[in-house]
């Protein structure tokens, strides 16, 4: 018996334009690393460069299995609690209550910005259960903090 049957429907995914974001980064990143082998290469530094040649093929992967990463990113609003989920090998799934949050923070990068997006991040007094949700359209991202912040404030009340 599954302890964790969750419908597949009431899962919320993020913005599809997490992927252009997460791709471009990734892209700049193996960029960086490919001339910085070139380099160590033409100053005679093999182990450097068969070093960074490992990490762009790492690179090159996380790239290919970028676009079903995003996809298995979502999150539901239940009774007590938010539940997180990603991963696709590894999968994680975090519950944070509502009476133990303590800060939601919304962040955007430049990327994300310019493409409508940000970052909402929920901190609770156990440093292993904060949780960070990419990807979110600005508006939702602000009405969810807000909705969140407010749920918090009246379960820590007591309400």
């Amino acid at each position: 018996m599954n302890r964790l049957e969750l419908p597949e429907s009431d899962w919320r995914r993020v913005s599809p334009k997490l992927i252009v974001v997460e791709l471009l980064g990734g892209a700049i990143f193996l960029i960086a690393m490919v001339v910085a082998g070139i380099a160590m290469y033409l100053l005679h530094i093999w182990w450097i460069a068969a070093a960074i040649g490992v990490v762009a093929i790492v690179a090159i992967v996380n790239l290919a299995l970028t676009r079903r990463r995003v996809r298995s990113i979502g999150y539901q609003l239940r009774d007590d609690d938010l539940l997180f989920r990603r991963g696709i090998m590894w999968q994680r799934f975090v519950a944070v209550p509502y009476g133990r949050m303590q800060l939601v923070d919304i962040n955007r990068g430049p990327l994300a910005r310019s493409l409508g997006l940000s970052e909402l991040k929920f901190v609770t007094a156990a440093a292993a259960a904060g949780v960070t949700i990419p990807g979110l359209p600005e508006a939702e991202a602000e009405e969810l903090r807000d909705h969140l912040v407010s749920v918090a404030e009246s379960r820590r009340a007591g309400l």
